[in-house]
């Protein structure tokens, strides 16, 4: 593998220099050796911030800052690479075209593979040091288990079997860290351990300058994720949708049919889920930190933006996917959203306002069936407080929020029980906050099911959300429905194959007890 982890010494060095978002300010440091770490409180601070620091560095490509949109959501239906994404592997991914070797796919792998390795020094190191408050060093620990969880999580949906590495490696011989796949049951089991145990050792909030850090409500609500997922294609235990509706309701508040005792909501504005004035509010339950002043502003900002506006930093790399409706030949995600949809005009807009001259700058689209119709663009992550660099956005990016809570519950129900009424008030609060009406009364099970995919593909959009939701999604038959989804918007490489990606070839070149993926 090469080194699947990356040989300890460069380690340390990473740790000392790498801090995550608002937390903390960096200590000074210098290089040191192991033996000298890893022995205060302040240095197992900074190893847990090391951890934090891989979900959203723009220094480079990470899963939260623009790696799963290049690597991962462009080869869904509803984005595409625009004119700015010159990279040859993002594009030949987007028409899934790649193969295993692919860069995308590659560092995909790598940095959760970085992230859980600094994970497991944590869990390792952290145990020995004396705190002068054991409930402060248990949650570093719970931390650690948290994030080492969701790492996992994302490489067992994109991957399947992976190799399960939960112990801190220091070997010598670059052979002993070749390790074989463990399989997806081993995988998911070894992320419920994590978040079981993260569960009973993290605090329910924080103060500042802790805001963002995993919370015990945030290991509920990506427990109840996992067993959905579970429950979904492609393992389809169908035991744990009702685990995963168990754990949906100690999440949820009281109000919404719920145990849950930490105050989560829904925002009355839609708009207020992204912008940064809002970050870290009644809705978020765990989000990728963005901060500018470290280094970390959301990367994915300006690469939404048209490009050559005056004084609007954009390169137009991310577009939506355009494709045939009946006889619509520009049609894309905007156009599902209805009018009405409060969500839409904050998801994308069709025109940008020159902060140099005041004019506005969009690009139409002569379409015959449409008149006036122009492109829409993606822009969830925009800062009106930092356009003339656009690149230090500190809009943070959701990862687990209150609004999906509702929807994994909503499914969760409607596969145990069919929709009820308790399934109709989760869904509903989501559409209503939208602007929508109640959902339609008397559904069947299968239309009831439907209407929940949608509404996460509406609700959640350009949140790294999709692409999971392709491969896990089933139709009324029990088929799943990554094949015709993507065929329906003229992605017609698509095959079973891709319900998975290719084990990365770098990997196979370098550990001989690896395995590809069928079809790769």
């Amino acid at each position: 593998m090469k080194k699947i982890l990356t040989i300890l010494a460069g380690i340390f060095f990473t740790v000392l220099m790498n801090s995550c978002g608002d937390f903390l300010e960096e200590n000074p440091s210098s290089v040191v050796s192991e033996e000298q770490y890893y022995n205060t409180e302040s240095d197992a601070i900074t190893a847990i911030n090391a951890v934090y620091f891989h979900l959203n560095t723009n220094k480079v490509q990470s899963p939260y800052n623009t790696l799963f949109n290049t690597g991962m959501n462009m080869a869904g239906d509803d984005e595409d690479p625009g004119p700015g994404a010159t990279n040859a592997d993002v594009r030949s991914l987007s028409v899934l075209s790649h193969s295993s070797s692919n860069l995308r796919v590659y560092e995909l792998w790598q940095q959760h593979y970085a992230a859980i390795r600094k994970a497991n020094v944590v869990l390792a190191k952290v145990p020995d040091i004396t705190f002068t408050n054991e409930a402060t060093k248990n949650r570093i620990l719970g931390e650690a288990k948290f994030l080492r969880a969701l790492f996992y999580f994302n490489l067992v949906r994109l991957y399947g079997g992976v190799p399960l590495i939960i112990e801190y490696q220091n070997y010598v011989s670059a052979s002993d860290y070749a390790v074989p796949r463990n399989t997806s049951e081993e995988i998911y089991a070894q992320i419920e351990k994590d978040l079981t145990e993260a569960v009973d050792v993290l605090p329910d909030s924080y103060s500042s300058p802790d805001e963002g850090r995993a919370t015990a409500g945030a290991a509920k609500a990506l427990l109840a994720k996992v067993y959905l997922t579970e429950a979904s294609l492609p393992l389809k235990l169908i035991a744990n949708y009702q685990k995963a509706l168990e754990k949906a309701e100690e999440v949820l508040s009281p109000t919404d049919g719920g145990s849950g005792n930490y105050s989560y909501d829904l925002f009355d504005d839609y708009s207020h889920v992204f912008l940064p004035a809002y970050k870290n509010g009644v809705e978020h339950i765990f989000s990728a930190q963005m901060n500018a002043v470290s280094g970390q502003g959301n990367s994915e900002n300006p690469r939404a933006i048209y490009s050559s506006i005056p004084g609007l930093s954009g390169n137009y790399a991310h577009m939506v996917r355009f494709y045939t409706e009946g006889q619509d030949k520009f049609y894309n995600i905007y156009k599902i959203y209805k009018v009405s949809d409060k969500r839409r005009d904050v998801t994308f807009v069709t025109n940008f306002t020159s902060p140099s001259n005041g004019k506005q700058y969009g690009l139409a689209i002569s379409n015959p069936v449409v008149a006036q119709d122009s492109t829409p663009f993606w822009h969830k992550w925009w800062d009106p407080d930092n356009t003339s660099v656009t690149g230090n956005s500190e809009a943070n990016v959701t990862i687990l929020r209150y609004a999906e809570v509702l929807l994994i519950h909503a499914e969760a129900e409607n596969e145990v029980n069919g929709p009820t009424e308790k399934a109709y008030r989760s869904i509903n609060k989501v559409r209503n906050r939208a602007g929508l009406s109640n959902l339609t009364a008397g559904l069947s099970k299968d239309a009831f099911r439907d209407s929940v995919y949608l509404e996460r593909r509406l609700e959640l959009s350009y949140e790294y959300q999709r692409w999971f939701d392709l491969i896990r999604e089933k139709d009324a038959n029990g088929h799943g429905i990554l094949l015709t989804s993507l065929q329906k918007v003229g992605k017609t490489n698509v095959k079973d194959k891709h319900y998975l990606y290719p084990i990365p070839q770098t990997e196979l070149d370098n550990n001989a007890l690896l395995t590809q993926n069928p079809g790769w």
